[in-house]
């Protein structure tokens, strides 16, 4: 195997490192999409944006079982059975030692763990739709991707990983580098008719900024809390190899003996892809999140109605209606794909690489919405930190240590 190779295995493959380019820009314009959506075309319902994109994610996990099903040799029943076999095997590993007559799916385990995920991403990510509309993108940007530290603290705290020196300078440079790109940029002027500036008159800049600060501590806790229950353990050297079989404990184990129902038979080994493959599972978690979004969070929907906190009301226009479907996308795709980065890569190194969509978001503000004299030698500075910063924890993580 070569050095570009092994790198490669390292960081999950050449599928995790193309999921994590898709997953920044996904981001880029989730975030831009939403400011215009509620700055330029007037479509401020933050709430009911938030219900829709989170809805959406219900999808994830049909889309991929189709794609799956259409490019590869997988059947939908054997890429079925093998989430049942994954969810089976993590959620109740002690009923593999009474036996395969004893093998239960652990129905209420999972519908416990899709709602405490639903609450876990719910609160932070309403929280970052609601701080958009009151401060500005690039301080909404930059104070959220603050969870890297926070998920370095908590891993420390509630995982019981190790003090790492190295770890810890990466992740203090990348929160310094958000911070110098919020503060090196907030005396630049904005210019009166940019996007930036149409909420200019309803903006409470210090609710919005202590909003996303609250958003970003709970997504620092949620991603370690993912990472340490919901996350399968698999190693991703050896999950993206190729050449990986698990190992039966016996001559006779099979992968069998999860049912679909009381009565359904069993499946033999030949009819199961074990593990599921790559971003399988996690999409199947995406898509619980997304389902119990659609089921549960129109509840307060009529009561925000009726409490004349956000009135109810549909777009008059048919690009409003594009572009919500473009930040459901999006969205979607950003979601589903950080649920993956993160079981592969930790919440460490994932959340450090997400602040890479600030140099990207302060690149699109430019480019679209005419912000070039906000971008200063400390964006510049700060945005080099960041890179640097993720640059030490992709090495760290090659190498690794």
């Amino acid at each position: 195997m070569t050095t570009g190779q092994r790198v490669l295995v390292r960081l999950g493959g050449p599928q995790a490192v193309g999921l994590f380019v898709v997953c920044l820009l996904a981001f880029v314009a989730e975030t831009q999409l939403s400011q215009y959506v509620q700055a330029d075309l007037g479509f401020r319902q933050p709430y009911l944006l938030f219900y829709i994109v989170h809805s959406s994610f219900a999808l994830s996990l049909p889309l991929h079982i189709l794609l799956l099903s259409a490019t590869t040799k997988h059947s939908i029943r054997s890429l079925y059975k093998s989430l049942l076999v994954a969810v089976q095997q993590h959620l109740s590993p002690e009923s593999d030692a009474d036996g395969p007559g004893a093998r239960e799916f652990p129905t209420w385990k999972l519908m416990r763990l899709c709602g405490l995920l639903t609450l876990g991403m719910t609160l932070p990510s309403l929280f970052w739709f609601i701080a958009v509309v009151l401060a500005p993108l690039t301080d909404v940007t930059a104070l959220w991707n603050t969870n890297a530290f926070f998920a370095y603290v908590f891993a420390v705290l509630i995982s019981g990983v190790k003090w790492d020196v190295r770890r810890l300078i990466a992740v203090l440079i990348a929160t310094t580098g958000a911070l110098i790109v919020v503060y090196g940029s907030s005396g630049a002027e904005v210019d009166e008719g940019s996007p930036a500036s149409l909420l200019e008159g309803e903006k409470a800049p210090l609710v919005g900024d202590l909003l996303t600060l609250a958003a970003s501590i709970m997504y620092g806790a949620y991603q370690v809390l993912y990472k340490m229950y919901a996350a399968l353990p698999d190693d991703p050297e050896v999950q993206i190899d190729g050449h990986y079989a698990p190992l039966a404990v016996s001559p006779e184990e099979t992968v069998d003996g999860i049912e679909d129902g009381p009565t359904s038979p069993l499946l033999s080994r030949a009819e199961t892809s074990n593990p599921p493959p790559f971003g399988l599972y996690p999409n199947m978690l995406t898509s619980a999140i997304g389902l119990c979004t659609l089921c549960t969070l129109w509840i307060p929907i009529p009561i925000l109605h009726f409490l004349d906190i956000e009135p109810f009301a549909l777009p008059h226009r048919a690009v409003t209606y594009g572009v919500i479907a473009g930040i459901a996308l999006s969205g979607s795709i950003f979601n589903a794909g950080f649920m993956v980065l993160m079981g592969l890569w930790g919440p460490i190194v994932t959340s450090v690489g997400s602040l890479l969509s600030i140099v990207l978001v302060s690149i699109s503000d430019m480019v679209f919405g005419d912000a070039v004299d906000t971008f200063t030698v400390w964006s510049i500075m700060g945005c080099s930190a960041i890179v640097l910063a993720f640059g030490i924890l992709a090495y760290d993580m090659v190498k690794g240590r």
